[in-house]
């Protein structure tokens, strides 16, 4: 079991790196309010995610595709109000960075500019090497993502694991070393084998964060309403969850109602 090497009060690339070095798991969620942010941060949360999974989580939508640059500066802008120690990287949505660098560059000025986030989070590997490069010239730190990339589910058809065939996984190694060489500070894979995303993390300085790639890479990250079982319906392999506040809280509201109605709520404590 790990143990941290060294305590940290704020977060920072280079902190991630050096938890790496020092063989020290990174934990990363997601938030997309101020309120779940507060909490996650003050619970010693390294990474917040502010995803475009806002999307689905927060929207109901049935895909990360519709969310907007404006809804993701919304979203982030509220998890920093919260935030004391833990570095928030924010997603850039669909359309906002792919096929033109200076697009991507004037995205990702905005996210930092008008939210205070601490960088940004791009899907894919060569195909946006233009638009990473350009982003970064700014300054502004990137994380990479591979594997399953979500915005790009009409193209696989499937949620389904990534990599499983040799040419897609020799290709998945490539796009990594390309990510680390072009300067990002660290990856996400999601959904590939155990096996392949071992040897990508150790091919890699850089940290890499699994979501659905086992236990040998550098860090784990998960949707937090899903590990706190506020959402019921999505089951995946790799989620373990923690609290099942679906239960929880459908059966408070119920609770609420049958107060409510039997005008045992508000009692004489509970009112002026």
């Amino acid at each position: 079991m790990s143990v941290a090497k060294k305590q940290y009060k704020r977060i920072t690339v280079k902190s991630l790196i050096e938890m790496k070095a020092n063989k020290e798991k990174i934990s990363m969620l997601t938030a997309y309010d101020y309120t779940m942010a507060k909490i996650v941060d003050a619970a010693g949360i390294d990474v917040i995610l502010v995803g475009d999974s806002a999307s689905n989580v927060m929207a109901g939508h049935e895909t990360t595709l519709p969310i907007t640059l404006d809804q993701m500066i919304y979203h982030a802008s509220s998890v920093i109000r919260a935030i004391e120690r833990c570095l928030v990287v924010v997603d850039l949505p669909f359309g906002t960075y792919q096929g033109n660098s200076k697009h991507a560059l004037e995205s990702a000025i905005r996210i930092m500019k008008e939210t205070g986030g601490h960088a940004v989070k791009l899907e894919g590997g060569a195909e946006i090497e233009q638009s990473i490069s350009r982003i970064l010239t700014a300054g502004i730190p990137v994380m990479g993502h591979l594997g399953l990339t979500p915005q790009s589910i009409y193209k696989f058809g499937t949620y389904t694991v990534r990599a499983k065939e040799e040419e897609e996984a020799a290709k998945l190694k490539e796009d990594a070393l390309l990510l680390e060489k072009l300067g990002c500070f660290a990856l996400v894979l999601e959904k590939v084998p155990a096996k392949l995303a071992q040897e990508v993390a150790e091919s890699l300085t850089i940290p890499v964060i699994g979501i659905g790639a086992g236990a040998g890479v550098d860090g784990q990250v998960l949707v937090t309403h899903d590990m706190l079982g506020m959402t019921h319906e999505f089951n995946p392999r790799f989620l373990r969850r923690y609290l099942d506040l679906y239960s929880e809280m459908t059966n408070a509201f119920k609770q609420y109602i049958d107060d409510v109605k039997s005008v045992d709520f508000p009692n004489d404590k509970e009112q002026y």
